[in-house]
């Protein structure tokens, strides 16, 4: 078991809240760690970044199957796309370094046997599996062989392509895994988002489950933790007039503040579903109804129904044993506004 993921991701641990740096740097070094800054300061628990090169995704091709024909990059080829979009190779050691000084955890989705290979040199704490890589099971196998936790998205996945994926990362002894609810769509609709299915893969798959959450707003992301989310994926950019590639979908820095302060608020009210008494109810029992005497009774008297009420406060006798305590004896003399108690009746 991987320490530094049991420390942060786990039910008893507050919401992990990845701040998606993406492609949001803009081709900037400077952006990315004044991203890195940012998420800090906005109480984020981790920066993610992606490793890949154009090459690792496709190929340079202008044929109309590498065009994207609908969504926000609409009319892109996916060799550009990619290449415009790209956290290069050569900054990753020094963001990792910088994340470190700073620190903040950071770590990243590999898209390829190179991406894994400089990740697992730089001592990532987690592999981060990209939905659209779900079913590419020899990479899933490749990331797995280097023994880290796993966090793996499973937008657009059916049940078995899920299994299947937690089968190969099993096999190779990984037992650190969260799986990501997540919509592959950008930005995606919030009552397409199907929360409940945090509930059905946790149960499905006996493993802790999160959110990447593509919606606009932050209501999405507190009510999956409401549902059991412990951890939590946003697209981040540095303001709100960003124009990069993702920054129609991401947050900004105060909104990533108010996710980290609305999650931690609500994971704090959760509780643990027990009967127990909070401890600010504990000195209100004290409103609660009971058992008192209103008229004056000598000793020995033998009480009726007009004798004693329930009203507030709650110091006397429960209002269940009411109809036990009429017709039983005062054992002294007692006064309106005394309670009712076994002491003092026989």
């Amino acid at each position: 078991m991987n320490k530094k993921f049991q420390k942060f991701i786990s039910k008893k641990s507050k919401p992990f809240i990845i701040a998606e740096i993406s492609a949001n740097h803009g081709g900037s070094f400077i952006k990315a760690k004044r991203m890195i800054d940012a998420a800090k300061k906005a109480g984020a628990s981790a920066v993610k970044i992606q490793t890949y090169e154009a090459d690792s995704m496709t190929i340079k091709s202008n044929a109309k199957d590498f065009k994207i024909h609908h969504g926000i990059w609409k009319g892109q080829y996916l060799y550009d796309l990619y290449d415009s979009a790209k956290t290069p190779f050569g900054w990753h050691k020094s963001l990792f370094k910088y994340a470190k000084e700073k620190k903040i955890l950071i770590f990243s989705t590999p898209f390829d046997y190179k991406g894994v290979d400089l990740l697992d040199s730089l001592n990532v704490p987690f592999f981060k599996i990209a939905s659209f890589e779900i079913t590419d099971t020899p990479l899933i196998e490749y990331i797995a062989s280097k023994r880290r936790p796993i966090l793996l998205s499973t937008g657009m996945s059916n049940e078995s392509e899920i299994g299947d994926a937690l089968e190969i990362i099993k096999s190779k002894g990984i037992k650190d895994i969260l799986l990501f609810h997540c919509i592959s769509s950008y930005p995606s609709k919030i009552e397409e988002y199907n929360l409940n299915m945090i509930k059905t893969l946790e149960k499905k798959f006996n493993t802790l489950v999160g959110l990447s959450d593509h919606t606009l707003g932050i209501e999405a992301s507190i009510a999956a933790v409401a549902l059991g989310a412990v951890a939590i994926e946003k697209h981040f950019k540095l303001n709100k007039n960003d124009k990069c590639p993702d920054a129609l979908f991401s947050s900004d820095p105060s909104e990533i503040k108010s996710l980290v302060i609305g999650t931690n608020n609500i994971w704090k009210g959760m509780g643990l579903g027990n009967y127990n008494r909070a401890p600010e109810e504990k000195k209100n029992i004290s409103f609660r109804r009971s058992l008192y005497f209103v008229k004056e009774l000598e000793k020995g008297s033998i009480i009726k129904k007009g004798d004693i009420r329930s009203i507030r406060p709650g110091y006397g006798l429960e209002p269940k044993y009411l109809e036990r305590v009429i017709t039983m004896k005062t054992k002294k003399k007692v006064f309106a506004g005394d309670r009712v108690s076994w002491k003092n009746i026989i």
